[in-house]
């Protein structure tokens, strides 16, 4: 059998983290609501409707709702037109995939964001699932998150090779007892020492995979 992969989205498959913080950064700064430089590192796991909690907490004076449609507004036009995926990344897909891998998502973004990126970028089909985290009514600051993937995914949560470039959610995925390794990216690049401590493996770009 073939090993079963678990990749996060944005920052991991494709090179979205610039249009993902700017979509949330717009939403603050059309709104005069001042953050620190860590809030990126804290909304990222979160997804688009606990961010806008999140931002609600923060002081935007809106209902959540509206915050998650602007949110969507902003970021399905850059997600299907422009966003590219990471060096290698469709390459190494095709290559695991004809290993007898299996391949699945698991990211914060939405559907209406993520669906038509990956088919816009021909690799949709390399994937057994495509979930978002609105699929299982949480974000991936939860460890039940990972053990219900591994679930539906039909195997032991040791057997998931999960791989995300933000801290937070492969720290949360070791502890709920999956394999991780850390992706390296831009917008997390002061935390790769970190992250190399907490994961099984650290990789600078996806052809290591296939080492």
């Amino acid at each position: 059998m073939g090993k079963v992969y678990l990749f996060d989205f944005d920052g991991t498959l494709v090179d979205s983290m610039p249009t993902y913080a700017g979509v949330m950064l717009r939403i603050l700064d059309e709104n005069g609501i001042s953050y620190g430089p860590d809030l990126i590192k804290i909304i990222t796991p979160l997804g688009f409707i606990d961010t806008a909690k999140y931002f609600v907490k923060m002081g935007l004076n809106m209902p959540y709702e509206e915050i998650v449609a602007l949110m969507n507004k902003y970021a399905v036009y850059e997600y299907t037109h422009h966003v590219p995926a990471k060096a290698n990344v469709i390459d190494v897909l095709h290559e695991l995939k004809k290993r007898g891998d299996r391949l699945n998502v698991l990211t914060a973004s939405p559907h209406s964001t993520l669906d038509p990126c990956l088919k816009r970028l021909g690799i949709w089909d390399l994937f057994d699932h495509v979930w978002s985290c609105n699929d299982f009514e949480t974000n991936k600051a939860n460890p039940a998150i990972y053990h219900m993937a591994a679930e539906k995914m039909g195997v032991d949560i040791g057997d998931v090779i999960f791989l995300d470039d933000n801290y937070n959610a492969d720290k949360t995925a070791k502890e709920a007892g999956a394999q991780v390794y850390g992706v390296y990216d831009d917008s997390s690049k002061e935390y790769v020492d970190e992250m190399k401590r907490i994961t099984d493996r650290y990789i600078y770009d996806f052809s290591e995979l296939l080492n």
